[in-house]
């Protein structure tokens, strides 16, 4: 599990939605002027938000200001950068594929058809997995001193 700690901007009835400081490593990295990320996290500031389920805790527990830990697996990093990355180029490099060599405007339009192809497949995978607790941040249960006596 991956902790982060960031602060609750919204609550809803399913889950809640922490805005986190944005770590970035632009200050330790050689490339400094030639990298874009630097100018996109100016652009679009230091923080992010992430939409975070309550894992069992009453949503009338949180308020808006509150700061909290929040925990995510870390296969669901792996699993899901691969999912919204590669998989549209996978689906455009096949759409690519299934026109042939039937001309260069075909081709073009191939892969844009595999491409939007497997962006719908991102979209309706993350509407379906939207309120699965193994696939997205929960909130972190920190152990009262009463859990911890029990434990020892």
């Amino acid at each position: 599990m991956i902790f982060e700690t960031g602060t609750v901007v919204a609550v809803e009835s399913d889950g809640l939605w922490v805005e986190t400081i944005q770590k970035t490593a632009c200050e330790a990295c050689v490339a400094k002027k030639g990298c874009g990320t630097r100018v996109l996290s100016k652009l679009t500031g230091k923080t992010n938000r992430i939409r975070v389920l309550l894992n069992q805790q009453p949503a009338d527990s949180l308020s808006v200001g509150q700061d909290v830990t929040i925990a995510i697996p870390e296969d669901v990093i792996v699993k899901g950068s691969m999912l919204v990355y590669l998989l549209p180029v996978v689906c455009a490099l096949i759409g690519t594929w299934a026109v042939g060599s039937s001309g260069d405007l075909l081709a073009i339009l191939g892969a844009l058809s595999g491409l939007l192809f497997g962006g719908l497949i991102v979209s309706l995978r993350s509407k379906k997995t939207r309120n699965d607790s193994r696939l997205n941040p929960v909130l972190f249960d920190m152990p009262s001193d009463k859990q911890v006596l029990e434990i020892l």
